[in-house]
């Protein structure tokens, strides 16, 4: 079988030169880590059987999705959370676990059909659940299709009412006076990964933000919350205030 690995974070780069180097001789696999690389013709002149897109965030031209099977992975049970920023939209409404859904891309976004689905659990800080996440797309999910060869597995339509989450922007990661810890600590641990802006306080002239929490309550029913939360913290001196 022949297929494209398009991604651009770290995890699944190197997920993927691994999956790559164990099918050698097996499975022909390419892997596009830049947008400018990731083209029409590129992909034409490869024919591959699929293309995956484990947390590609570029628009892909219909060239490529009309002629090609695209096979997206977003961390919801969907239809439950199509949209942006979908770690983040889980944490903050209190969810624990999720699932990772394969589904053909189409034109509706994160509304095409579904191969499959796994659980995923959403404890810890952000990039360990993206390590997470990555490690069932790599180690399950894709070996599932490789391993299906000539009897393709067939996609089934989403079924349920939609729930649509909406991007998050940096300034949606403000710690506020009268969160409590554990909510603090969920705003810190969701945005605590690699390419993502820190959860943060403005202090005077400083903004505050704030990595690697640490909260006793973590993952206990009924968390404390008057638990002693700790975590590591970086002063950045805001653009419009200049330093003394």
């Amino acid at each position: 079988m022949r297929i494209i690995i398009a991604t651009i974070k770290s995890w699944n780069i190197e997920r993927a030169r691994a999956l790559q180097r164990q099918c050698e001789g097996v499975h022909d696999i390419v892997i596009y880590t830049r947008r400018e690389e990731f083209t029409a013709d590129n992909v034409c002149d490869f024919q591959p059987d699929y293309i995956f897109l484990p947390h590609w965030s570029y628009i892909m031209p219909r060239e490529i999705t009309d002629r090609w099977e695209c096979v997206v992975f977003h961390m919801t049970d969907l239809p439950y959370g199509r949209g942006g920023s979908p770690l983040q939209n889980l944490i903050v409404r209190g969810h624990r676990e999720t699932k990772i859904s394969a589904i053909r891309m189409t034109e509706k976004i994160d509304g095409g059909p579904v191969y499959m689905k796994r659980a995923l659990s959403l404890e810890g800080s952000a990039q360990e659940i993206f390590v997470r996440c990555s490690d069932i797309i790599f180690r399950e999910m894709i070996p599932r299709f490789l391993d299906s060869g000539k009897d393709r597995i067939s996609p089934v339509p989403q079924e349920g009412e939609p729930v649509v989450f909406k991007r998050r922007k940096p300034e949606d990661g403000r710690i506020t006076p009268d969160m409590e810890t554990d909510r603090i600590y969920d705003y810190i641990r969701m945005l605590d990964a690699e390419g993502y802006p820190r959860a943060f306080i403005e202090f005077g002239g400083y903004r505050l933000e704030f990595e690697q929490a640490v909260f006793p309550g973590d993952g206990a029913d009924g968390a404390d919350h008057a638990a002693e939360l700790s975590a590591k913290v970086v002063f950045r001196r805001t653009a419009d205030q200049p330093p003394i």
